[in-house]
């Protein structure tokens, strides 16, 4: 969790810094942060602690014990199996119940920060527009950070359409109790103000220039205080969701599809039906065809021309209705799928964990390795296996070429057979990963070729 938490920062720093907020923020969106990260924490951390739980068994030959007392490697693993099954079914509860939630509150916080605009209100040598109405530029700071030299301020009347235009060689800023307003009072500035003329037909005929030894302008720092937006808003994604309102969903749009359906075919039909041919029981004497099988046989040529270019923008506004709908149907396909996603990475999260224990633990009992160093190695690779191929199934099922259940469980079908290969071979005292027995066997067939 430290590592992915890790990650969440290097991400999302720029979007953190240097915007004013309170500690309280960064940890609570850091809680939320990790909530959203125990889908991939938590498989790893099992598959790691069982190696290196049964590897230290191993190296400390506490495993030939156990087995010299008459206890096999299947029944020792028997406590830990409970252990890791309530703790699959932990995490099938966190992610139906707790895990929408934390998604909300994560998305929804995440969001707002990084909406909020910089905390540094002014910099040196650019214009600021983080005040309403107003753009500022100081091109230097005093070592206090306050003091200001070479102020320009611009203000913009939007109902009247006023441009004015305040230069001052120095000043200095300060905040108003309640971090409401900053307030900047200026020296030795001279300010300019177009207006409009006194008949009214011209906005900018009238300049007015005024020479000032200090005074003070006031900006509104609204703008920069956090607001939270409402959550509701957040509701529709996936993420977000329940067991019983990813089902919902799908019942519901998969029956608002149907409908569309049968409106589209019933809208079609009429103008289908009069060219469809006839059925195989029809008597093909009853069939009767137009005469010289023309269609529109005792026409004139008016006649024939506008039928013939009524039936072309019937054809044309029929086929823009059908690709209009069959657009609108894929990407109801498309979320149909992500919801699918969804629904089946709430029960393959406790799956993971199960399967990845039984890689881990005889895994660790053949290696014979504690710690953190060979365990690390085999762990991260065994995880980056399930991690690739779980992406890979994921982003299939998302497109369309991967049925659901295939695409979301075809890591778990991988990594299941592994498992009980390597359960085996720890029960029978395999030496898989002994690497004395292959270098013996790569000797004596490098001497048969020798000799």
């Amino acid at each position: 969790m430290f590592v992915l938490l890790m990650l969440f920062l290097f991400k999302y720093i720029d979007d953190l810094v240097g915007k004013g907020f309170e500690w309280y923020i960064i940890a609570e969106l850091m809680m939320y942060a990790s909530a959203t990260n125990v889908a991939m924490a938590l498989p790893l951390s099992v598959l790691l602690s069982s190696i290196m739980t049964y590897g230290a068994l191993g190296e400390n030959y506490e495993l030939v014990a156990i087995k010299s007392a008459g206890i096999s490697l299947r029944r020792a693993m028997y406590p830990m199996t409970i252990v890791v099954a309530i703790l699959a079914v932990s995490a099938f509860i966190f992610s139906d119940y707790m895990l929408p939630v934390a998604n909300l509150k994560y998305y929804s916080l995440l969001y707002d920060v990084r909406q909020q605009k910089s905390a540094k209100l002014l910099q040196e040598g650019v214009f600021t527009n983080n005040f309403p109405g107003a753009t500022v530029r100081v091109l230097r700071k005093g070592k206090d950070q306050q003091t200001l030299y070479d102020i320009m301020i611009y203000r913009k009347d939007d109902k009247t359409n006023n441009m004015d235009v305040m230069l001052a060689k120095e000043g200095s800023m300060y905040r108003t109790i309640g971090d409401k307003f900053l307030i900047l009072r200026l020296k030795n500035g001279i300010s300019y103000t177009e207006q409009r003329s006194d008949k009214g037909y011209y906005p900018r005929q009238k300049l007015i220039r005024r020479r000032f030894k200090e005074t003070e302008q006031k900006f509104d720092l609204s703008s920069m205080t956090m607001k939270r937006t409402n959550q509701d808003e957040f509701r529709s994604a996936f993420v977000m969701m329940n067991l019983k309102q990813l089902r919902h969903y799908r019942d519901s749009t998969e029956k608002q599809m149907d409908s569309t359906v049968n409106l589209t075919y019933q809208m079609v039909s009429p103008y289908v039906k009069f060219f469809t041919l006839p059925k195989k029981s029809d008597s093909v004497k009853n069939y009767v065809t137009p005469k010289n099988n023309d269609i529109m046989y005792g026409l004139d040529i008016n006649e024939k021309i506008s039928t013939v270019s009524a039936a072309i923008s019937e054809v044309r506004s029929i086929q823009d209705m059908i690709k209009q709908r069959s657009e609108g149907s894929k990407e109801t396909m498309k979320s149909i799928r992500r919801s699918v996603v969804e629904y089946q990475k709430k029960f393959t999260l406790s799956v993971a964990c199960l399967v990845l224990f039984l890689i881990g633990a005889p895994l660790g009992a053949i290696i014979r390795k504690g710690g953190l160093g060979m365990p690390v190695v085999i762990s991260v690779v065994f995880f980056l296996l399930y991690h690739i191929i779980s992406t890979i199934g994921e982003k299939g099922v998302k497109d369309g070429a991967i049925p659901p259940f295939i695409g979301m469980w075809i890591a778990i079908f991988v990594l299941a057979p592994i498992g009980m290969f390597l359960s085996y071979k720890a029960a029978t005292d395999s030496a898989l990963f002994d690497m004395e027995v292959y270098k013996r066997f790569f000797n004596r067939i490098f001497k048969r070729k020798a000799a």
